[in-house]
């Protein structure tokens, strides 16, 4: 019962895959219960249809656009100071332990963050925003991804560098990418659409669509041909 109930969730989430007949029905059980307890934790705390884990902190909610079935995990803490609203698009997950700051410093309001329909980004994830993050559509990301949307000046030899300001160009990722883990995307940096980003890579270019790319920092390895 709970096996047939579960593939249908998946079927009305707009996914495809069949679940593996090998999962124990205790596992789907266990999820169920999981994600019955998080779904009334996000009504309580946000009266909208969102599963939230514990001791999830969000900062002025209502900067927020949560789409439908969002998903932020434990311990997470998400800034909503920001210029733009917050966007999350449906079935948006954001893993445990993550942290978005949208605004660094009193000197400059920061932008904040947009995250596409389908796209997940695994735990310890922190993202930097004061300059804006982009995040497309059917993105998915592993764990301990870092974004870094702004840069210090350091070339006015008169001042502490701390004391030269900010300059940020936002980051921006396409649609339909797979991420490896502890990847750095730094500020200005775009990737086209249905491409790959090897584990470890320092992203810090323009990257053109169907690519693969890796490296420190991030050269395009080989292109996807359809």
């Amino acid at each position: 019962m709970f096996r047939n109930q579960l593939q249908k969730i998946v079927y009305k989430a707009g996914k495809s895959y069949q679940i593996d007949p090998k999962i124990p029905e205790q596992l789907i059980i266990r999820s169920f219960y999981t994600r019955g307890i998080m779904l009334i934790r996000g009504l309580l705390k946000l009266r909208k249809k969102v599963f939230l884990g514990k001791n999830v902190t969000i900062l002025n909610k209502s900067n927020f656009i949560l789409g439908k079935n969002v998903t932020i995990e434990s311990y997470t803490i998400l800034d909503g100071y920001a210029a733009q609203k917050i966007m999350l698009g449906d079935n948006a997950k954001i893993g445990s332990f993550s942290k978005l700051l949208s605004t660094s410093h009193f000197s400059k309001l920061g932008v904040g963050l947009k995250m596409g329909n389908n796209s997940a980004i695994g735990d310890y994830t922190h993202f930097g925003a004061p300059g804006g993050i982009e995040i497309g559509d059917d993105v998915i990301m592993g764990s301990y991804i870092s974004f870094h949307s702004e840069n210090h000046n350091f070339l006015d030899t008169t001042k502490l560098i701390r004391e030269q300001g900010v300059t940020s160009k936002g980051i921006k990722l396409g649609n339909n990418i797979w991420v490896g883990a502890k990847v750095t995307f730094l500020d200005g940096c775009v990737v086209g659409n249905n491409s790959v980003v090897a584990a470890g890579a320092v992203v810090n270019g323009v990257y053109p669509d169907n690519s693969v790319i890796g490296g420190v920092p991030a050269k395009v390895i080989k292109t996807i041909s359809q």
